[in-house]
């Protein structure tokens, strides 16, 4: 290779660390607005205590992010993903601001009227969720793990970050009048700004590092119709791209290839969300820390998922073996008999240490099962796999979602 070749190949790979810390700020955009709904749930429940926000929120949210995400993963070849994510981070923005609107129009009163005006902003986060998270998997799917990771930690940040926030405007608004009030609004005009970031980062930044472009190149260059807005928006045209036309996998021989990651990412999310957030608002009990119990539960969950998600960065942490991470996988179910005894006996020392044991498990298992699925495989074949992957973890919550219900069986608040 000459001088001028290897300076070449460089270029095109400047720009690492700025990808990864964007990766990182979209990870956290992608979040940002629905762990806000979570973490403000002491002030719905404050609204509406007959209702159960938590679970019925969420309960909303699920059934429009995977049918949204289900229909864009079986179509996704189709889609233009520059559309796609700028949609999603727009209807984010706008239906978080449309959340303090419902507020300020309502002066934060409850009653059927408003609740339902939420049910509907929700069902909007779960169609924007469904548009970037699984456009944003797809799309980094092909390029390097470390992205991958960073976008996940952003998540995971998504949900600490709004957790400390949550504690500090508790503190600081706990004793004013309609102090919880003010701290929801702070909340949401926030994760409004962090939509707004998102939207102006992928539009403008992210398409035009060089890193990005290189890889967005060969992902063109193998098939990929995905990327050519993207392309052009980093001031490469298509007609630049030397397009091999390979012929890449349908979905189904991507599925039956990856049937266990499938499965894995599924289990994950099912054992996680049949937990957090409805269980530690509502079958804890009543502790020394009251009405910061449930929130201080929440944010070391948050925490500790961040934290882990971070792990995978040290190889012999990394989880590589499929074999291996099934098994790590379906031991977590020993949480749910752990979480019930505790509850039932325990202090709230071991409640906080499950919860954090919780968090660092989710984290872990699935940065190690975005990172490890899509090796071996073309551009547009890990943008595919990427999706499925999304359907599959979306999958998981619903039904995590849904069978955190249970809990309330004898429980005599059904």
């Amino acid at each position: 290779m000459t001088l001028a070749d290897e300076s070449g190949v460089a270029a095109r790979l400047e720009g690492r660390t700025k990808a990864m810390a964007v990766c990182c700020i979209l990870g956290l955009g992608s979040l940002i607005a629905w762990n806000s709904m979570l973490t403000i749930g002491d002030y719905y429940y404050q609204l509406f205590p007959k209702y159960h926000p938590s679970r019925v929120l969420t309960l909303v949210y699920q059934p429009f992010a995977n049918a949204t995400m289900a229909i864009l993963a079986y179509n996704e070849s189709k889609i233009d993903t520059r559309k796609r994510n700028l949609f999603g981070y727009s209807l984010f923005f706008i239906s978080t601001v449309l959340l303090i609107a419902v507020d300020l129009v309502t002066s934060g009163k409850g009653g059927v009227g408003p609740y339902l005006g939420i049910c509907v902003l929700v069902a909007c986060f779960g169609v924007a969720d469904a548009f970037v998270q699984g456009g944003l998997v797809g799309d980094l799917s092909y390029m390097l793990p470390e992205f991958m990771q960073s976008y996940l930690a952003g998540l995971a940040a998504s949900g600490a970050i709004t957790s400390g926030l949550r504690l500090v405007t508790k503190a600081a608004f706990d004793e004013a009048k309609n102090g919880l009030r003010k701290g929801t609004m702070l909340f949401l005009a926030i994760a409004a700004l962090f939509e707004f970031a998102c939207i102006f980062l992928y539009a403008f930044v992210f398409p035009k590092i060089p890193i990005v472009k290189h890889f967005r190149t060969i992902a063109a260059s193998e098939g990929a119709t995905t990327v050519r807005a993207d392309l052009a928006a980093g001031g490469i045209g298509t007609d630049e791209v030397k397009d091999k036309t390979n012929q890449r996998m349908s979905n189904k021989q991507l599925i039956l290839k990856n049937i266990d990651y499938l499965l894995d990412l599924f289990l994950v999310y099912v054992l996680t969300l049949s937990i957090f957030p409805g269980f530690l608002y509502e079958n804890t009990g009543n502790h020394k820390l009251g009405s910061w119990y449930p929130l201080v539960l929440i944010a070391m969950y948050n925490l500790f998922d961040l934290i882990s998600r971070y792990l995978p960065l040290v190889s012999f942490l990394k989880i590589k073996s499929r074999k291996g991470l099934m098994i790590a996988v379906l031991s977590r179910f020993l949480f749910i008999p752990a979480f019930y005894f505790t509850a039932k006996y325990g202090d709230q020392g071991w409640m906080l240490m499950l919860i954090s044991l919780l968090g660092l498990t989710n984290g872990h298992l699935t940065v190690c099962i975005l990172t490890e699925a899509p090796k071996g495989y073309k551009g547009p074949e890990q943008n595919a796999l990427g999706n499925i992957l999304v359907v599959s973890l979306l999958g998981g919550i619903f039904a995590g979602v849904a069978l955190d219900w249970l809990w309330l069986i004898n429980n005599g608040s059904f």
